[in-house]
């Protein structure tokens, strides 16, 4: 179940302007907005409620059968060409991330790995296909489509299969998605278009143990905040003090359960508590570039 604190929120106002003021400004949502949508299964009408901006987030309990999260989860940690990094976000994936490079670069590495990756997901019940094709149904019926980000005829990476190791309070910092989408060097790729529309973050659990929640503060960063703190073209880390006295949830994320959320406002991973048990998700970030288009990418 989702858990929600009871610290103070804004409605629809700078979250700097509530209560006795956070050190962190920045836009928060009413308690319609603020929650996680739960389902058995999946629904696609309800991801459209999260791109539309109308809802935080929404999570699919058991949308994928245990036996295709296993088998994933083992293709993935007997694959050679899964790579480690280290630093604030230490993590082993397949895959590729936009973050911080040139256009060029980011669909460089695309292709590189596309085989090998292709070949992680080649399952039956593949939960990535699944669940663009569901969204691609939803969107049909507002004459809208989705497809993989491109440029210049190249394609994003279809998902990254990740494993956060970070063993401090947080296997992954808070931080959120759209400072790195406003990455100079990427100007020219469509992307930066999500920047007038709500990000949002895909992820298909495939291993955790005790712990390992998702976590989601009320707060979408302003841009003064950003430039103060250095977040603004890398929307990491956010120092957990300036989030004192801004509302959160906290997610029980079990495997086969799929998530997304809106990924501007702060959010961060715990560790899994369970020694030798890893947390281990497929995942990307997707958002309307237009009226009609939305596009994937990592």
């Amino acid at each position: 179940m989702t858990a929600i604190t009871t610290t103070p929120a804004t409605t629809g106002r700078p979250a700097a302007e509530a209560g006795s003021g956070p050190v962190l400004g920045g836009w928060s949502g009413d308690a319609d907005y603020f929650r996680f949508q739960e389902h058995q299964g999946y629904q696609p009408q309800a991801v459209m409620d999260v791109l539309h901006g109308r809802v935080l987030g929404a999570v699919f309990r058991g949308m994928v059968p245990a036996g295709v999260c296993t088998e994933l989860a083992e293709r993935f940690w007997q694959n050679d060409e899964a790579r480690s990094r280290d630093g604030e976000a230490p993590v082993r994936y397949i895959g590729a991330y936009h973050y911080h490079k040139t256009t060029e670069t980011y669909l460089d590495e695309c292709a590189e790995i596309e085989t090998a990756l292709d070949d992680v997901l080649a399952v039956k019940g593949d939960p990535l296909a699944a669940f663009y094709d569901g969204l691609a149904g939803a969107l049909a019926a507002e004459e809208g489509t989705v497809r993989r980000a491109a440029h210049q005829g190249r394609q994003a990476c279809r998902g990254v299969l990740r494993s956060w190791f970070g063993r401090g309070e947080y296997a992954l910092l808070p931080h959120e998605d759209r400072g790195q989408c406003r990455e100079p060097q990427q100007a020219d790729f469509e992307i930066q278009g999500a920047l007038d529309h709500q990000i949002c973050a895909l992820n298909i659990c495939l291993e955790n143990g005790a712990g390992g929640r998702l976590g989601v503060w009320n707060i979408q960063p302003d841009e003064d905040s950003k430039r103060r703190l250095g977040t603004e073209y890398t929307g990491s880390p956010y120092p957990i003090e300036t989030l004192d006295g801004v509302q959160s949830t906290w997610l029980t994320i079990n495997p086969g359960d799929v998530y997304i959320f809106n990924g501007s406002h702060v959010h961060a991973v715990e560790p899994s508590a369970a020694p030798g048990v890893h947390r281990t998700t497929l995942s990307g970030l997707f958002a309307f570039i237009d009226d009609t288009t939305v596009v994937s990418w990592t």
